[in-house]
C-alpha cells in the first residue's frame, strides 16, 4: 500500500477564517486510489515553519506529499519558497510554469477578468518553482500546480482555491497519480446496528480489527440522548475495486457473526 500525507497551509486555516475542505476532498480521492493518508499536518504562511514540517515528513518517507494553498501572487503566498528550503533546491523561472501563467493572463484579459496582462513581479512570482520541478498546468486560476521529486517521495504543491486544486487533481494531476498510486481501488460497507451503546460492541470491533489488518473499522455514535443507533463503517483500498470489496466482505462475514454472538444484529446496511 502506498502512503501519503497532507499539508494544509494559511494563517487563515489557523485562524478559523477559512474552513479547509481541501484536505477532506483529497483525503477521499486518496482513498479511493488505494493510498493510506497517514497525516494531516496544518502550518502557516511562514517558510521556515512550513520547511520544517516537510523535512520531517519527507524523512518518513512516504510515497506521496500534497501540499495545499500558497501558490498565489501576494506576499504571503509562500509555499514556494517552503518547498525550496525542504528540499535545498533553489526557486528559479521555471519556463513552463512562465508559459502557463502568460498564457492564463491573456485569456483572463482578452474575458475582461483583469485589466491587463503583463507579467508584473507578483506574477512573475508564481513562475519561480525548485529546480526540477514540473509545473501543472492551471485552467481554472493563474498559479500553475508544482510537482518535485525528493528521494522517495513526490511532492505536489496545489492551488488552495477549491475550484483551481480540483481541476488540477483530476486533470494535470492525473497521469503522475497514476503512474504512482495506479488507478487504485475501494469499497466501503456501512451498517446501522442494533444498539445505541457504541461500548458494548468496541470488544468486538477491536477483535475484527485485528483480524483484518487491512480493513478500517469504525463505530459512529451520537448521544445518547438522540434517538440514533451506532453505525458502524468497514472501508478498504487496494489496487483495484474488486480486491478492496473482497477484503471488506471477509471482515464484513466476521463482524457480523462476532456481533450476532454478542446479542447485536445489523439493521440496515449499504
Amino acid at each position: 500500500m502506498k502512503h501519503a500525507e497532507i499539508f494544509s497551509i494559511g494563517n487563515e486555516l489557523l485562524r478559523g477564517i477559512v474552513q479547509d475542505t481541501n484536505s477532506h476532498w483529497l483525503a477521499v480521492r486518496l482513498t479511493a486510489r488505494g493510498a493510506r493518508v497517514d497525516r494531516v499536518t496544518m502550518v502557516p504562511d511562514e517558510p521556515a515553519v512550513t520547511a520544517e514540517a516537510l523535512s520531517q515528513a519527507l524523512s518518513r518517507a512516504p510515497d506521496l506529499i500534497v501540499t495545499h494553498g500558497g501558490l498565489g501572487p501576494t506576499d504571503d503566498d509562500l509555499t514556494r519558497e517552503a518547498v525550496s528550503l525542504a528540499t535545498g533546491l533553489p526557486l528559479e523561472m521555471h519556463p513552463q510554469a512562465e508559459a502557463i501563467v502568460t498564457r492564463r493572463y491573456r485569456e483572463l484579459h482578452a474575458a475582461g477578468t483583469v485589466a491587463d496582462a503583463s507579467l508584473n513581479e507578483a506574477r512573475m512570482r508564481m513562475a519561480r518553482l525548485p529546480r526540477g520541478a514540473v509545473a501543472l498546468d492551471n485552467e481554472v486560476g493563474a498559479a500553475p500546480g508544482v510537482v518535485v521529486t525528493v528521494g522517495p517521495a513526490t511532492l505536489v504543491s496545489l492551488p488552495g482555491v477549491p475550484p483551481e486544486l480540483h481541476w488540477i487533481f483530476d486533470g494535470p494531476l492525473a497521469p503522475v497519480l497514476d503512474e504512482l498510486l495506479g488507478p487504485g481501488g475501494f469499497f466501503e460497507w456501512t451498517a446501522v446496528l442494533s444498539t445505541r451503546d457504541e461500548s458494548s460492541i468496541a470488544e468486538v470491533l477491536r477483535g475484527v480489527q485485528a483480524r483484518h489488518p487491512d480493513v478500517y473499522v469504525k463505530s459512529r455514535a451520537k448521544t445518547f440522548d438522540q434517538q440514533d443507533s451506532v453505525r458502524i463503517t468497514l472501508a478498504a483500498g487496494a489496487s483495484s475495486d474488486e480486491e478492496a470489496r473482497e477484503l471488506v466482505e471477509a471482515a464484513r462475514e466476521d463482524a457480523q457473526r462476532a456481533l450476532g454472538d454478542s446479542g447485536v444484529s445489523v439493521v440496515t446496511s449499504s
